[in-house]
């Protein structure tokens, strides 16, 4: 009898443990996050960098963590990915710098200050090792939003017909945004902001003559080069013009072992995205100039300059946004004095 007792009194103790602890190899409950983009599925960008986002950190969390991707336009139009984050209504999005709120000094510096860097490794050089990505972060915390840059990329335009002169440019109606846009009414043309899935008819039927959506890959996957078929170097900046940003209680009510994947994902991601950016944009563009007869527009000395001269004074003008901006900006100009680029 002592023994059946003591048997019963285990096996009660032991189904006990087992309901107050969860069964190890149990699957963890699934995770949804719905991620509005403001690239159009034709986008290259939607599922290089976006699509590998969904798979690494479903990967990395086990399943745990799946993002839910929406095109531009699905839930929201491209400016309004940002408030619905803040707000919660989804808890990730992906954005140009350019579509931030205006009390984010920096956005106009994080989405490019034209004629600034000549290489992509600078760029990336001076958003993580010199702490840019930081100050941008910092600010747009004051939001409730996390955010995090994809990639840093030449932007670069797409033309229907040849830049040959000042007289020219100044002709072009320009599909652009956030700081160049700025720029480029400054230097003369007619800028006007065009949402992603209305580009390709807005350009074919002429209501714009050029555009930019990144440089050549970005062009040929919106099918621009159908419609334009010169594409205009130097590139007008090199900068971090895509970003996540996520609802940041959204972040902290993650577990610790799946927020912390979705982080290092995120940072792994821009070193990985700006390498391969770089090598796509190579092989793209030879094979559009091969098969699509998109030629290479380089542009007069004299045009150069004059955009390198707005480009100056638009610097300043970014600066004046706030005390967080000028900082930014004497911090750039220290680093392109050192490379040699201004005096």
């Amino acid at each position: 009898m002592g023994l059946g007792k003591h048997f019963k009194t285990s096996l009660a103790a032991a189904i006990a443990a087992m309901l107050l602890t969860p069964a190890a190899g149990l699957a963890q409950d699934k995770i949804t996050w719905r991620v509005q983009s403001h690239w159009p599925s034709a986008s290259s960008s939607f599922d290089d960098s976006l699509g590998r986002l969904k798979n690494e950190v479903a990967e990395c969390s086990n399943g745990q963590l799946q993002l839910s991707l929406h095109e531009a336009g699905a839930l929201f139009p491209a400016t309004e990915i940002f408030p619905a984050v803040q707000r919660g209504v989804i808890q990730m999005g992906t954005i140009s710098p350019a579509y931030l709120p205006e009390k984010v000094s920096t956005a106009g510096i994080a989405s490019g200050l034209p004629f600034a860097f000549r290489n992509v490794w600078e760029a990336a050089y001076f958003h993580k090792h010199l702490g840019f990505e930081d100050m941008i972060r910092a600010e747009v915390a004051n939001f409730g939003v996390y955010y995090s840059t994809d990639k840093v990329y030449p932007t670069e335009m797409v033309v229907k017909t040849p830049i040959k002169t000042i007289e020219d440019f100044e002709k072009l109606k320009i599909r652009s945004s956030g700081a160049l846009q700025r720029f480029l009414t400054k230097a003369g043309a007619a800028a006007s902001y065009v949402p992603g899935p209305e580009l390709y008819s807005a350009l074919g039927t002429g209501v714009v003559t050029g555009a930019h959506w990144g440089a050549v890959q970005g062009a040929a996957s919106m099918g621009l080069y159908e419609v334009a078929k010169y594409h205009v170097q130097p590139a007008l900046n090199i900068a971090g013009t895509d970003a996540f940003v996520i609802n940041q209680k959204a972040l902290d009510d993650l577990p610790a072992e799946v927020r912390k994947c979705l982080l290092d994902t995120l940072d792994e991601q821009f070193w990985m995205r700006t390498n391969e950016y770089l090598y796509q944009e190579r092989t793209t563009l030879a094979n559009v100039m091969a098969k699509q007869g998109v030629q290479i527009n380089e542009l007069p000395q004299d045009v150069v300059e004059h955009l390198q001269q707005v480009a100056l004074k638009q610097w300043e003008e970014e600066a004046k946004r706030g005390p967080q901006a000028q900082k930014a900006l004497q911090m750039l100009k220290t680093f392109l004095s050192e490379l040699g680029y201004i005096q």
